[in-house]
């Protein structure tokens, strides 16, 4: 029992000496095993991975209003010094996230949701709520702490050090769920940076409610759900509404800035942007990089942003399509072959479709026993593509016709109406006369269903008269989904 005691007053000193920090927002002494340059240097990289797998939005003038408002928001914060940035992601789903020491992104479909330039304050006021008040911090140091307590190794040996290479957790910072009470510390912020520069804070429910409605919009992403993991939306709008109870009365009229707000969303890509690729009748088409291949009717498929891939729906045989590091596919192949626990048969090094490829039959030992399937290359313009497809070796002769087909079906693409398609767009209407949502979407000849319209509208009622001259939202263009 002394020895025990010893080592928890060992650990408790060495916390002590590591880790006390006081917290901008609060001002009080708390944990904090993450300095403020590991937390910069975390954020940086974060950052950095984000642009290489999730593209930002190519539109400099709305990229450059986002910045604007979020650097006038910090400037005024707890935290001026830190080196901000606010971008914009190409995502359908409705979302916003900070990252550790300044980067803060939200994504188009959050845009497309939000009515104003004062809902979008407040969000990108709680972003940085979240890093003024260092939440992602906070959250690892408990982690980090818990880890010592696991053995005196983590603190003896030199070469196991607190945090590691703090710079190497990448993209994993993304996925950093905060608590309730820190995600309610954030709105609280968010709603304080907004009406210190002169907002309508009101307009911060609207978010709320609008998120609320939009589960069913928020599509397949990298990026976990807006919703996932904060407090209830009613209770965050019955806090907005406590707050104004409670707040000071505004000596100025408070900016909502609307107009402004959704002239910069005039030509935004609304939905999956099929120039980043998309299924059709069984087949995966990418536009962009001009290929095609067939997919097995009736299985599960995602297009990520480095992967494409698919199960069958007895969800024991799987297919995944991405790029190859390779200069050929024979050197892929032969990469491909020298990994350890992989057996890979004689290669066929034939012409598909036009294309040189690579292809041969596999087995690799997993953790539920041996794998087999089919591994291809292929080589288009300055690219090589690599499609795996597998299942357990048991059930690979029922599914190796349908792996062979998969991979003969690999095509450049001609077809001039898939070459051309884009996305479908947001367009901001002003209204002729008095109508209501319903005749809206007759008048403007509206591709989306009048349920979607109304959300990114922010209307309740489709049937209340919407007045002569007020700007809404509609939707043009777009491409079917299979």
């Amino acid at each position: 029992m002394k020895m025990l005691r010893r080592w928890v007053s060992f650990l408790g000193i060495a916390a002590a000496l590591c880790g006390c920090a006081v917290n901008p927002v609060t001002g009080e002494r708390e944990l904090a095993l993450v300095s403020e340059s590991q937390e910069i240097a975390m954020g940086k990289q974060g950052a950095e991975q984000v642009q290489q797998t999730m593209a930002l939005v190519e539109d400099p003038e709305l990229q450059a209003y986002v910045d604007r408002l979020g650097q006038q928001l910090a400037a005024a914060s707890e935290r001026p010094e830190l080196p901000w940035s606010f971008a914009v992601v190409d995502d359908p789903t409705p979302n916003a996230f900070a990252l550790p020491g300044g980067p803060i992104f939200v994504t188009r479909g959050l845009l497309g949701l939000m009515d104003s330039e004062a809902e979008l304050v407040t969000v990108i006021g709680h972003e940085i709520g979240h890093i003024t008040a260092r939440h992602s911090v906070a959250q690892m140091s408990r982690a980090q702490l818990a880890q010592l307590g696991l053995g005196v190794g983590m603190i003896l040996v030199p070469e196991v050090r607190p945090l590691g290479d703090v710079a190497g957790l990448g993209l994993n910072l993304l996925m950093l769920k905060y608590g309730r009470d820190a995600e309610r510390q954030a709105d609280d912020l968010g709603f304080r940076y907004a009406r210190t520069q002169g907002y309508d804070v009101s307009e911060m429910a609207d978010v709320f409610a609008a998120l609320q409605r939009a589960g069913e919009l928020a599509g397949q992403s990298p990026i976990p759900n807006w919703m996932a993991s904060h407090p209830a939306p009613q209770e965050r709008i019955e806090a907005v509404e406590e707050r104004l109870r409670n707040a000071p009365p505004d000596q100025f009229e408070s900016t909502v800035g609307r107009s402004q707000f959704l002239g910069m969303l005039e030509g935004l890509a609304y939905g999956e942007n099929p120039r980043n690729g998309f299924f059709r009748d069984d087949v995966f088409y990418h536009p962009d990089l001009r290929f095609r291949f067939a997919v097995p009717p009736e299985w599960q498929r995602q297009n990520l942003p480095r992967a494409v891939m698919g199960v069958s729906p007895a969800e024991n045989a799987a297919f995944q399509f991405t790029l190859a590091p390779a200069p050929s596919a024979a050197e892929a192949m032969r990469a491909f072959a020298s990994q350890q626990g992989l057996q890979v048969g004689p290669t066929s090094s034939d012409r598909i479709n036009g294309l040189s490829a690579a292809t041969a039959a596999f087995q690799a030992q997993a953790q539920q026993g041996v794998v087999a399937g089919y591994v291809a290359f292929y080589e288009q313009g300055d690219k090589v593509y690599q499609l795996v497809t597998y299942s357990p070796a048991e059930a690979f002769e029922g599914y190796r016709q349908t792996f062979q087909t998969m991979i003969d079906s690999f095509a450049p693409l001609t077809d001039p109406a898939i070459l051309n398609v884009q996305p479908a767009e947001i367009g901001i209407a002003r209204l002729p006369r008095s109508m209501n949502l319903v005749e809206f979407a007759r008048w403007s000849e509206s591709t989306i269903p009048l349920e979607e319209l109304a959300l990114i509208n922010q209307v309740q009622n489709v049937e209340a008269t919407i007045e002569a001259d007020t700007l809404l939202k509609q939707v043009r263009g777009g491409v079917g989904k299979d």
